[in-house]
């Protein structure tokens, strides 16, 4: 479920019903959603979420009787995709890529029965495991997403609100980083075009790691 999916079911709500809490933030879904529009919090919980996966799975994770590439599939479907549940309509910022990165590394570390001493570097850690880094599987899953948003026609009402502008004047002070934004600077950095889009295999090839 998308934010704007979820922003059209609190509209609904706020339609048929006059008695709703307000609220600084809320779990829809899986999903944290905050006042502030942020992915802030968002991230803290499923980090954390994450983190109790990881220990329900520690004696299979840890087990040296299994190689390394086998945990590293085991961490990848089950602790990765739990930590990233929700990921394709976050606004991050770089804040929360190191936070991401961060909880990672501990636990990828902790699989390799690797400490800080030993200084190994995280992209041999990850290579050991046969993972990518976390931030590239955000940054594809975002591309996903947005590539089935840009197919959509310009009368559904996802695209309307892709396209919105919100009337009145900003707040003093930087502007929040906003989904589309960060979509936009992923394209850029990939030089993906909307005509990609069009076509879902080609689209896939070109998100695709590696």
């Amino acid at each position: 479920m998308s934010r704007e999916m979820a922003v059209y079911c609190l509209c609904v709500c706020i339609y048929f019903s006059t008695n709703l809490e307000v609220v600084d933030k809320f779990c829809y879904l899986g999903d944290t959603f905050s006042v502030d529009g942020d992915a802030d919090a968002a991230v803290e919980a499923r980090i954390r979420i994450g983190w109790n996966k990881f220990r329900q799975l520690v004696p299979l994770l840890t087990n040296r009787d299994t190689s390394l590439i086998r945990r590293g599939r085991l961490y990848s479907s089950c602790v990765r995709s739990s930590m990233l549940h929700g990921s394709e309509t976050w606004p991050v910022r770089k804040e929360n890529e190191v936070a991401l990165q961060r909880a990672e590394m501990r636990i990828v570390s902790w699989m390799c029965n690797v400490k800080v001493k030993d200084r190994v570097p995280s992209k041999e850690l990850r290579e050991r495991l046969g993972i990518d880094d976390i931030i590239l599987i955000l940054q594809q899953n975002r591309l996903r997403w947005c590539g089935h948003v840009l197919r959509k026609e310009d009368t559904d009402w996802v695209t309307k609100c892709m396209e919105y502008e919100v009337e009145g004047s900003r707040p003093r002070g930087r502007p929040k980083r906003t989904w589309k934004e960060v979509v936009q600077k992923d394209c850029q950095a990939r030089n993906l075009k909307k005509e990609d889009a069009m076509d879902r295999g080609r689209w896939r090839k070109l998100i695709k790691i590696g």
